[in-house]
């Protein structure tokens, strides 16, 4: 099939593309092809057709083979391991915010999913989550990927403004032809965590080969893992202040202010109850299965809330971690195409994807005098026996309870995400030398968040106020709550709530939203528009139409719950973008110049928010002498702001933070006198000491109608080298650097916190402007977090890739090395001081150095390879924390880290394959101190030694 020069082109482009079967640099080369056989293809970086695999940006290649050979479950998680893509949203961390658990998104350059764009044959694909523009790789038919292109230099100008980091295009196989089916299932060594993956593949040709059609389907399935279900994540661990450290000794190294102590943790709350922590009686006391009081002990070492040691009743909070999330996919995709005539074919592709992911998190909990919940208990509480009600009349009078009400239910949050795409289009070739692809592409998510076990506060305060009615009845105080079904709630026996109690308890809620996306494009392109006479001049245009939509509902029931009062999110804009490329030849065939080519593209585009923007790129291909070529960028985009950056709605959150203007915090160094003048300046007192439960911390998130677009500025300098005298090696190594200016950004609580008083300007800034404090007491009532125009951000790196192919003892052996070397990661956060930064290299999440070494080798029908990662040892603070505070724990870094995994295949002569596969081969453990679960350290893995096996058909 397919005997058109346009299907030549196809074939050619995949071919080059996904050369060896293993991740390869993409680079110029001289191929010995007769001449009827070159065609055009389009070269991956660019979208005009050419002759030649040449590519003008930095390009890493990875075939779909090598993903499946992998064994993971999601695409995302085998992208992962690759040093651009570290930090990728996976699923061990998508349990961190409400609505997310499930998502795989990629990250590059750790710039946030929002500056990846993704693409889909080189097509925009609708997003997964509300207001944003992040793709859920979930999505994607991974048994149909030919190859996974990620291309990291001046993209945005040909491909769109949102991609200020990069492209990641999955290139999906063009022709499917036969049966192909797959059944993979995954153990773990070390707990029942279990994975199932099921893929169906079929494809057939019709009309004399002149069409295709094909259709395919996919399961996946894991396992939720809590905490305390593996033996590396189920000890509680804490830092407590260093019991040993001398007074007023507080910048000695040798003796660090905290202490990382492992079997530590919080005695002063646990799920049956603890009463006395913040004094009011004797002591503090939780309660046994008879409701009788039990002494806490709080350890022989004691930070505040928390202990340490020996005789130290902590509760361990793992029992509501979870390490994974339960996850469930279905994927079913349908494509077809038609050769109309030589020259014109018409192509057509729909997908229906269901993903499921649930996040068991925390129960309910009463802390404090503080939160949604704050329980207050006096003597009158039925239920306390006759020892309690002494303790608490010789007391203060009343008691407050700390308590996690996991037997009322774990609250418990689904998320069902439905996706449709169609993509209907047309392309082909006219004229000499014009290729032409029109496509119009529709897409939709429907998202549907379930929260059970959602107390009812107005309930729960109903059900606490209970009382004797005088015939020895415990029942609650108020009539009217009895009337409408008041239970009492005896909070002094574990798990004793029956199911009737639970039901008046809690409620379910639902959350939905809606997600659209409508594009149309037309892309032109020419490989020789003029010759020159160093060469064709290549050109290529196109335009396109985008229109996105958002829409998030609560349900009214989730008003005066337990659960985050969530703001309903709606908007929508459009944009109509045009753009234009060209490649020019300067020199050929002079001293020290075999080929000279420059490349330029401009962008432009009317935003329905933003109004007019223009993104541009210069480039430059050298080749010097045959297999040795030196590359080039400059490109300048600017990123207007999405649906959930402008329209986001307010929604309450709580943070855990210190405040930086404690008197603790502020002794912990001599080196903060802009600390201490600005803490003055907002009126808090030198010996201030926050009371305030920082568990509880209550806030807000919200877009921001004010946020102004993005601008980001990108150089790439490389070298590619293919030494002629060593068949198949080749290197290349590119700079990189990526400077944003007004950088949109929403700001960690913490970072909020520390930036408003750390401006060497003074408190008047933007992240004063988001903190409330009671006046009467300095304490710190609100957070506001707004999106904000940060001053910027200032990244760069060197990436290096090394692959050989060799004949080894009658296989082929192939091996790619990929790294990047992180030279700076600074963030601008004052407008007004453009010298003041934080230097992020070299802290978690932003290795110095990260690394991938992917082998394979093929003989007769055995294949073999193996991938092993690596990451620099990391900090836990940053330069401008050391300066700070020299010491600040004896915990400060998560260690180097080297993962591999190896599979070992055969394929028999039938069509049937067997594939058995080791992840983390040598049972590399999480560094000390991580879950493995946050945003930095989920790229190390919790799963540790995991053994998978692959059946496979194919006909």
């Amino acid at each position: 099939m397919y005997s058109n020069k346009l299907t030549k082109a196809i074939r050619l482009a995949l071919v080059v593309g996904a050369t060896a079967g293993v991740s390869i640099p993409v680079f110029a080369e001289e191929a010995n092809i007769e001449e009827e056989s070159v065609e055009r293809i389009e070269v991956t970086g660019s979208r005009i057709l050419r002759e030649g695999a040449v590519a003008p940006t930095p390009v890493t290649v990875i075939s779909g083979a090598d993903l499946v050979n992998t064994g993971a479950l999601n695409i995302g998680d085998a992208l992962n391991d690759l040093p651009a893509l570290a930090s990728t949203f996976s699923l061990s961390n998508s349990n961190r915010f409400i609505g997310t658990s499930g998502l795989n998104l990629l990250d590059l350059r750790n710039l946030g999913t929002n500056r990846t764009l993704v693409l889909v044959n080189g097509k925009r694909h609708v997003s997964s989550v509300a207001s944003e523009a992040a793709v859920d790789t979930n999505t994607i038919p991974s048994a149909w990927i030919e190859r996974v292109e990620i291309i990291t230099g001046g993209a945005s100008a040909v491909y769109g403004a949102d991609a200020v980091t990069g492209v990641v295009n999955f290139v999906l196989k063009d022709n499917v032809e036969g049966l192909d089916v797959s059944f993979n299932r995954g153990e773990s060594q070390h707990s029942d965590y279990s994975t199932d993956k099921f893929t169906l593949s079929y494809g057939t040709n019709f009309d004399d080969d002149r069409g295709n059609v094909a259709f395919s389907f996919e399961y996946a399935s894991q396992d939720s893992l809590n905490a305390l279900d593996h033996p590396w994540t189920r000890t509680s661990t804490r830092e407590l202040a260093n019991p040993d450290q001398p007074a007023g000794d507080v910048d000695n190294p040798a003796f660090p202010d905290e202490i990382f102590y492992e079997n530590a943790g919080f005695w002063a709350i646990s799920d049956r109850g603890v009463i006395g922590a913040f004094g009011l009686i004797d002591n503090p006391y939780t309660f046994d299965d008879n409701g009788n009081l039990v002494l806490v002990n709080t350890g022989t070492i004691t930070d505040g809330l928390t202990c340490a040691g020996d005789n130290c009743d902590f509760f361990n909070l793992g029992k509501y971690s979870e390490v994974q999330p339960q996850f469930e996919r279905s994927n079913f995709n349908l494509k077809s195409n038609y050769d109309i005539t030589d020259d014109l074919r018409v192509y057509a592709e729909a997908k229906y994807v269901r993903v499921e992911g649930e996040s068991l998190g925390q129960p309910a909990f009463s802390f404090g005098g503080g939160g949604s919940i704050p329980t207050f208990l006096d003597s009158s509480y039925a239920f306390f026996n006759d020892e309690t009600k002494e303790k608490i009349d010789a007391g203060a009078g009343f008691v407050v309870l700390n308590r996690l009400h996991d037997d009322i239910g774990r609250r418990v949050e689904d998320n069902t995400r439905e996706t449709t795409r169609l993509v209907v289009g047309t392309d082909g070739i006219f004229g000499d030398d014009w290729s032409f692809d029109v496509s119009l592409n529709y897409g939709k998510t429907e998202i549907e968040r379930v929260n059970g076990a959602n107390l009812i506060i107005a309930n729960y305060n109903n059900a606490i106020a209970a009382i004797d009615d005088g015939n020895g009845n415990i029942v609650c105080a108020d009539e009217e709550a009895r009337a409408n079904g008041c239970l009492p709630f005896d909070v002094t026996r574990y798990n004793t709530a029956s199911d009737e109690l639970k039901n008046y308890l809690t409620t379910t809620s639902v959350g939905t939203s809606e997600i659209e996306q409508t594009v149309f494009t037309a892309n032109i392109s020419n490989g020789s528009i003029y010759e020159l006479p160093a060469g064709d001049v290549g050109f290529a245009a196109g335009v396109e139409y985008r229109k996105e939509e958002s829409e998030s509902v609560e349900d009214d029931n989730a008003e005066g719950t337990f659960f985050n009062a969530l703001g309903e999110d709606k908007g929508d804009f459009d944009v109509t973008e045009a753009y234009f490329e060209l490649s020019v030849p300067v020199l050929t065939d002079t001293f020290l110049a075999e080929d000279v080519i420059f490349e330029t593209a401009v962008r432009f585009a009317d935003y329905s928010t933003i109004g007019d923007t223009t993104s541009w790129k210069l480039g430059l291909d050298w080749t010097i002498v045959d297999g040795l070529r030196v590359r080039a960028t400059k490109s300048e985009a600017l990123r207007a702001p999405n649906i959930g950056e402008i329209f986001g709605a307010e929604s309450q959150t709580f943070y855990n933070v210190d405040d930086p203007c404690k008197a603790s915090e502020l002794a912990q160094s001599d080196n903060n006198a802009t600390r201490r003048a600005n803490c003055a300046a907002l009126g808090v007192a030198t010996d201030f000491d926050s009371d305030y439960d920082s568990a509880t911390l209550p806030g807000a998130v919200s877009g921001n109608e004010d946020v102004k677009e993005e601008t980001s500025t990108s150089t790439t300098v490389g070298i590619v080298y293919q030494p002629e005298f060593v068949e198949g090696l080749s290197f290349t190594v590119d700079y990189w650097n990526i400077e944003l200016e007004d950088a949109i950004s929403t700001i960690d609580a913490q970072e909020i916190l520390d930036r408003c008083v750390d401006s060497e300007s003074g408190i008047d800034n933007q992240f004063c402007n988001l903190i409330t404090r009671n006046p009467a007491n300095s304490e710190i009532t609100r957070i506001q977090n707004s999106v904000l125009n940060v001053a910027g951000r200032d990244v760069e790196g060197i990436d290096f890739e090394i692959g050989y192919d060799f004949d080894l003892f009658g296989g082929e052996m192939s091996t790619t090395l990929l790294g990047t070397r992180l030279l700076k990661f600074r963030e601008f956060p004052f407008q007004d001081n453009t010298e003041q930064f934080i230097d992020n290299e070299g802290t978690a999440g932003f290795a110095d150095l990260e690394g991938s070494l992917r082998l394979r080798y093929t003989h007769g029908d055995w294949t073999v390879t193996s991938s092993t990662r690596y990451m620099d040892e990391v900090f836990l603070y940053t330069p401008q924390d050391f300066e700070r505070n020299p010491n600040p724990s004896d915990l400060l870094t998560f260690t180097t880290y080297v993962k591999t995994d190896m599979t070992v295949g055969y394929e028999f002569e039938n069509g049937i394959g067997v594939s058995f596969g080791i992840e983390n081969l040598f049972d590399r453990e999480l560094p000390r101190g991580t879950r493995g679960t946050g945003r930095s350290s989920a790229t190390y893995d919790n799963i540790g030694r995991f053994y998978h096996m692959t059946f496979s058909y194919k006909m």
